[in-house]
């Protein structure tokens, strides 16, 4: 409630703008409705792990989710990682615009409102403290703090923690990426959950996400789902 209200008083002083152009907005979305038919949108792909498939049904798993089933059960993608939503998060993660969270976190709400059987907690992927110390915050929680507000469901965010600092996935092959990530996840104690969401930002291989959905196995969670901004095509 107390965040609304301040929400309304900022909206009243500084009216809403468009992220991406700069133009004027209802308020309700800092987003343009032109800017916002741009977007990149992720209308195909496949039910597991949301790779690209040209005209995929929402069914549809991929050959490679076939062979190896992820450890997740389902994968939701907002847009694939091209322009403009790649340069958002860019201006999210190395810019600290946080307002840019509250547009992509609002835009992933109503994605997985249509879809429905929401979850019973959002699990965002853990900063290692010295990389948040060095960033601020974490962008994963951001985009949380959104989601749970339209969607009214729990964030858990002292879930699970990163055991060790690992270098950053991009730049790495798939292979190294899997091996950079293998056992950096931790989890505290968990109530009973037959149904989390990890969330993240952008997802390329999917190995962060496999690794910290593999510690919730571990853990008793029953179903997973992988929610994020973007991934790469």
């Amino acid at each position: 409630m107390v965040y609304n209200w301040l929400y309304f008083i900022r909206s009243a002083i500084y009216p809403s703008s468009c992220q991406l152009c700069g133009c004027r907005t209802d308020g309700t979305l800092d987003l343009c409705s032109g800017c916002r038919l741009d977007l990149p949108l992720a209308a195909d792909g496949c039910r597991r792990c949301g790779a690209a498939l040209a005209g995929a049904a929402g069914s549809v798993v991929c050959g490679a989710c076939q062979r190896h089933p992820p450890p997740f059960d389902r994968t939701l993608v907002l847009a694939r990682y091209q322009p403009p939503v790649d340069r958002l998060i860019q201006r999210l993660k190395f810019s600290r615009q946080l307002g840019i969270a509250r547009l992509l976190g609002t835009l992933m709400a109503e994605q997985a409102a249509a879809h429905g059987h929401l979850p019973q907690a959002l699990i965002p992927v853990p900063l290692h403290a010295r990389r948040l110390r060095e960033r601020g915050f974490n962008q994963s929680l951001e985009l949380c703090r959104t989601l749970s507000r339209h969607l009214d469901i729990p964030i858990l965010d002292r879930a699970c923690y990163r055991r060790r600092p690992t270098p950053a996935q991009s730049g790495l092959p798939a292979r190294a990426r899997r091996a950079n990530v293998r056992g950096a996840f931790g989890a505290g104690t968990l109530p009973k959950l037959e149904r989390v969401a990890i969330v993240d930002d952008v997802m390329t291989t999917g190995s962060t996400v496999a690794e910290l959905a593999r510690t919730l196995r571990r853990r008793g969670v029953g179903g997973i789902e992988v929610w994020v901004c973007a991934r790469t095509v």
